[in-house]
């Protein structure tokens, strides 16, 4: 199941990890995010916006989704034996809910990590060896169908990645500057989309190009999409090879690995 999960990842850019967590957990998570939004769950009626942005929770429950043995089996797997930082909260849950309007943030694209010195106040930057930023994660606190506004993932899009962010550098590039470049190198691939249950885990690639969509449906969507955080830097020259399944995915996507 290792070697599997790891191909899967080096394939297609993710691997969904069914149950990482107890859907009790789960549901308490949910609870402490209804408080944050003021809205009633009990009334649609008070759903005034079409996404609600949460910044980070440290309470109890998100400490338990975030450290649970499984997830630590796949960062070892995925980053790297004491390559990675545990988590003890969760940061950046989009609660999206069924709303007449269009989200203004549907657009694709792949994550910023970092700001650069001279960066304006909040663009993020991302470079080849993507700084602070070991994967993305989405944790599904609610029922997640094809109608609850998932998150849609071109699959594969992670290898298409490496060759925009090369001419860069260490400097990188702001997410909003990458992402037209990352939509159009990655529009042949296919779609999937981020569906679940409460207490599921998608562990992604820090490169995967993925979208928001509009909400469809009748039950609000509750996720995280926090990163998982680097206790080391990546490493794109190894001389020893011992390269994890994230770096090998972005030396393949260089054609240094086959």
């Amino acid at each position: 199941m290792d070697d599997e999960l790891v191909e899967r990842f080096l394939e297609d850019g993710f691997v969904r990890i069914e149950g990482a967590f107890p859907p009790r957990v789960a549901q308490h998570c949910a609870s402490l995010l209804w408080r944050e939004t003021g809205y009633d769950p009990e009334d649609p009626a008070s759903w005034k916006d079409p996404v609600v942005w949460v910044a980070g929770m440290a309470q109890g429950p998100f400490a338990a989704a975030a450290n649970s043995p499984v997830l630590h089996e796949a960062f070892d797997l995925l980053v790297g034996e004491n390559r990675w930082q545990p988590r003890y909260s969760l940061g950046t849950f989009p609660l999206r809910f069924p709303h007449a309007e269009e989200p203004d943030d549907a657009g694709w694209h792949i994550e910023g990590s970092y700001l650069p010195e001279d960066a304006p106040t909040g663009i993020y930057h991302t470079n080849l060896r993507s700084r602070d930023r070991a994967l993305l994660m989405l944790f599904l606190f609610s029922e997640v169908t094809e109608t609850e506004a998932p998150t849609r993932i071109r699959v594969g899009s992670h290898l298409d990645v490496p060759p925009v962010l090369e001419p860069y550098g260490e400097q990188g590039a702001s997410f909003l500057e990458l992402g037209p470049k990352v939509d159009k190198a990655s529009a042949h691939r296919p779609l999937a989309h981020a569906t679940g249950g409460p207490g599921d885990v998608y562990l992604c690639h820090p490169f995967l190009v993925h979208a928001a969509q509009p909400h469809h449906g009748t039950s609000p969507r509750f996720m995280a999409q926090p990163p998982l955080l680097p206790a080391v830097p990546y490493e794109l020259d190894r001389p020893d090879g011992d390269y994890s399944a994230v770096e090998f995915a972005i030396r393949r996507g260089l054609a240094k690995e086959h």
